[in-house]
Order: C-alpha cells, then structure tokens, then sequence
C-alpha cells in the first residue's frame, strides 16, 4: 500500500511538473523580455483592484490575478515586472510597451478590433448603489428588505431583469436618462437605490454619491449580460493562447473564484443578497 501511495504521489508531482514546464514552454520567446512577464496596471492603481498603488506586493484582485496567471505560465514572482499606462493610452492600437495590461478592461468588440483581449478572468456582479442614511433606516441585504426600497434605473439598463424579475419591488422603479440623472435621484432622496455592476458602484459609492453605500452585491451569473474584463494584449501577441490556458486552468481549479472571493467579497465588505 505504502508504495502505491508513493507512486501516486511520485505520478501527480510528475504530472504538476510537466504542467508547469508546458506553460513556461508556450511563453518561451513571446514576451517583450526573454524570462520576464512584463505587466500593466493603471497610474495609480486603485482599491480594490490593487491595494496601496504596489501591484508588486500580489494584494488586491488584479495584483493577484496577474501572479497567479504569471505563476501558470512558468513565471516566479521576481520574474515578473511592473510598468504604468493611462486606461485610454494602452488601448490605442499599436505597439506595447507590455505583455498584458490589466484595467478593468471590458471586453467588447468594437476594442477587440484595436487590441487583443484575454478569456475572461472577472465577470462583474451587480450590486446595490444606496446612502447610508438608508442602510441606517434598516435596509439589509436581502431579497425582502430590498422589495421595499424605491428603485431608480436608467430605461434601457441591462439591470433591469435583475430588478423586475429577482428583487421584485413593491413599486415601480422610477426610469431616468443616464446614470448621472439616478445618481442625481439618489442624493436626492428621490429614490432608495439602484443596480451598477460592482466596479462602477464601488466608484460610485467612494467618489460621486455623497453618503453612498454598497448594500449588497448579485452573483454574476444572475445578470442576462454581465460584464467581463480580459487581460488587453497587443493585437495579434502570440502570447495570447498562453495567457488563456493559464486563465482557463484557475478557472476550472476554483482558485480564480477564490481569489474573487477574497478580494471582492471580503475585502470589499459587500455580502451576497440572500
């Protein structure tokens, strides 16, 4: 039985360690460095996404999304490095001063004409964008507390099903033009809350909305169009298919999920709506 065990164990290191030698193999020879993931973040870099502007320490979810991707792809932590672009600048068409940019990039294809983009490595939640003083008067972040709330939305969201179909409110969401108009309606007291993708709240709640406060967050997959965010390439970068084998290996392993969960639920402080 003993030496079962040490050939199983002798087979599943063997097996880890052809993986690992198969990813570094595939990005032999494409990166901008032979031996360096060369890796973009935003100037600064924020929270959640990487904390205290130092992608260098892992913490935050893109900080640690981009070593765990480099991790897959063969690349230790000291081989991997840090440059700085503007979001607009990095996704002009045209060369790279870097092997993935990682900026909240949504995938779309009027982008993808310019640059290439990554499977997807976040797919947003949809959370609830309220004040304070709501989240004082004993709203929770549940299904039956929210149904009270008076809800806004701009007419054509994407939120919309979400709302109508999940939450369900008492009474009808009042409909607006833009976002600006429900932000707008929000510290208006005019209505209670609204549904943005989590990204967006976080900003909204931190920058915009006096007061603002996260109530609760969707999981993804209740939305009928989520957002996704991709690694931005340069157009035609052959590491491309390496980048996505990496990304698809965490993603069927849990520790991608993991990774979300630790650094957009946790530290965030938003909890699941129940």
């Amino acid at each position: 039985m003993k030496l079962l065990t040490t050939s199983a164990v002798a087979l599943v290191l063997s097996a880890s360690t052809a993986l690992a030698m198969s990813h570094a193999n595939c990005a032999a020879e494409k990166t901008l460095t032979e031996g360096t993931l060369t890796i973009a973040t935003g100037n600064p870099a924020y929270y959640p996404w990487v904390m205290n502007d130092a992608p260098e320490s892992g913490e935050g979810f893109e900080a640690a999304v981009a070593y765990a991707i480099a991790g897959k792809m063969g690349f230790d932590a000291d081989a991997v490095t840090w440059v700085r672009t503007s979001f607009d600048e990095a996704i002009q068409p045209g060369p790279k001063n870097f092997d993935f940019n990682m900026q909240q990039y949504s995938i779309t294809p009027e982008r993808d004409e310019m640059v290439d983009f990554s499977l997807p490595y976040y797919t947003s939640a949809m959370a609830v964008l309220t004040t304070q003083s709501v989240v004082e008067a004993g709203a929770t972040a549940t299904i039956e507390s929210l149904k009270g709330l008076k809800w806004g939305a701009v007419a054509t969201t994407t939120a919309l099903p979400i709302l109508n179909n999940v939450i369900q409110p008492e009474s009808d969401a009042l409909l607006y033009n833009d976002n600006a108009d429900v932000n707008a309606a929000i510290m208006a007291g005019q209505i209670d809350a609204a549904l943005y993708d989590l990204p967006t709240a976080l900003y909204l709640s931190a920058v915009v909305v006096d007061g603002g406060a996260l109530l609760g967050q969707f999981p993804a997959d209740q939305s009928q169009t989520p957002d996704q965010f991709g690694l931005l390439m340069e157009n035609g970068n052959p590491l491309k298919e390496c980048v996505d084998a990496a990304i698809s290996e965490l993603t069927e392993s849990g520790e991608l999920a993991a990774i979300e969960a630790q650094w957009l639920a946790e530290a965030t402080g938003v909890p699941v709506v129940e």
